[in-house]
């Protein structure tokens, strides 16, 4: 057996399941950016910039206007928090 054989390899559902319940993704994003990620928003002030906390599979999960409330949410619920860029 050789060493890329030897990998392990994660199938698509186990993939879209790690860090499901224990890692949350933080983001900053502007107004314009809010649509697609949260459905039903009012309407904001373009280029009023926002954090956005996500699950491990992308879903939503708060929004907020500063990165400490953001990451206090994320630390309440015992998930660990991910900065994206």
């Amino acid at each position: 057996m050789t060493a890329s054989e030897e990998r392990n390899i994660l199938t698509d559902a186990e993939l879209a399941h790690l860090g499901e319940g224990t890692v949350a993704y933080l983001k900053e994003i502007d107004s314009e950016e809010l649509r697609g990620k949260f459905p039903g928003m009012p309407e904001i002030e373009p280029g009023t910039k926002l954090w956005a906390v996500f699950a491990a599979d992308g879903r939503p999960i708060m929004l907020t206007d500063a990165r400490d409330t953001a990451l206090a949410g994320v630390l309440q619920n015992d998930l660990t928090p991910v900065s994206i860029h």
